[in-house]
């Protein structure tokens, strides 16, 4: 996949960062304690602010796999640390403190093999410490089927290919719990819960632009570029479709999010 557009991602910052917030919010730990903090997949820093303001004590990390992203989280954030990295595979670095808070705001529905994933990244903590993390659960929502619909169309198909490849599939939520709360997970309590989300958009065009930088990346940028204008504007006839107008002329966009909190055994 292509480098981010951090520009692009940014036009909707509010709404990409109330999420962060609001995990943040449930986070249960004594900031004048915590002294290590991971921001795993900080894009461009949104995320990575809020966790320096309440852990002003903590020395912060921010990991991200594109060089965009990164170069516009350091220009926000120059007091934060940030490294490019897997965010599939990351660990601390050998002789480096184990983190103690594990935050992953809207990054890991972008990697694989969740089940192997998630207890490891509890194993990563110190004692006591938290994995905190939320990702939309949008996969069956009419944004991201008619992404599905249309990429499956003849003109589109013979260049996207598969479609399941392009994003991963989140689990059931009971899943992850059980996931978290497994024997042997040294997980001293666990809470998961979904939030809907109601996003009120301008038009079908400005969902288009949400999306764009996110989740109908993968499926425009292979395509020529005659073929990208085309999916786009079959997606956006589709979209005015899926989502009509309310009251005051604005779109409901509905944007499930999934949240998971645990703190390892002391």
């Amino acid at each position: 996949m292509l480098d981010w557009n951090p520009a692009l991602y940014l036009r909707f910052a509010s709404e990409r960062t109330r999420p962060a917030a609001e995990l943040l919010a449930r986070v249960p730990l004594d900031p004048a304690q915590v002294r290590h903090v991971v921001d795993l997949g900080c894009g461009p820093g949104n995320s990575t602010e809020l966790l320096a303001q309440r852990f002003v004590h903590a020395q912060v990390l921010g990991v991200d796999n594109s060089p965009a992203m990164l170069a516009t989280a350091r220009q926000q954030l120059p007091q934060a640390r940030f490294e490019l990295d897997d965010i599939a595979t990351w660990a601390p670095q050998a002789g480096t403190p184990s983190p103690d808070l594990i935050f992953a705001n809207a990054s890991l529905q972008w990697v694989s093999a969740h089940e192997v994933l998630i207890p490891r990244l509890l194993s990563l903590l110190a004692p006591g410490g938290v994995l905190a993390i939320q990702m939309p659960d949008n996969h069956q929502q009419p944004s991201h089927r008619l992404m599905r619909e249309i990429a499956q169309l003849p003109q589109f198909a013979s260049h996207i290919g598969q479609v399941e490849r392009l994003r991963t599939e989140i689990l059931p939520i009971g899943t992850y719990y059980d996931l978290l709360a497994a024997p042997g997970v040294q997980s001293a309590a666990v809470d998961v819960w979904h939030t809907i989300y109601q996003h009120p958009m301008a038009s079908p065009a400005a969902i288009v632009q949400w999306l764009r930088s996110t989740g109908l990346k993968p499926f425009v940028e292979g395509l020529p570029a005659g073929l990208q204008t085309d999916f786009v504007q079959a997606y956006e006839h589709r979209v005015d479709a899926a989502y009509p107008a309310r009251a005051d002329g604005q779109r409901l966009l509905a944007f499930p999010r999934l949240f998971l909190l645990a703190q390892r055994s002391a």
